[in-house]
């Protein structure tokens, strides 16, 4: 399964990770290497969680995109 996961570095140090496409999934760690850990074992217990059935509803009703936006500053 590939998911996309956002880090974001905190002031006060370390870094919050969360899944965009699992409501919830959040984790956090010290350093990108313990954050991306921590992720995937709240991915685990996330997916352990939930019912299958569930899991491919959301799924299909949530889109993830990247794109490219310009902004006048």
């Amino acid at each position: 399964m590939k998911l996309d996961i956002v880090f974001e570095k905190q002031k006060e140090g370390g870094y919050t990770v969360y899944v965009p496409a699992l409501k919830g999934c959040i984790s956090e760690g010290e350093t990108k290497r313990d954050a991306l850990k921590n992720i995937k074992e709240a991915i685990s217990l996330y997916l352990e969680e939930a019912e299958k059935d569930k899991v491919k509803e959301f799924f299909n009703s949530v889109s993830v995109e990247k794109t490219e936006v310009k902004v006048n500053a």
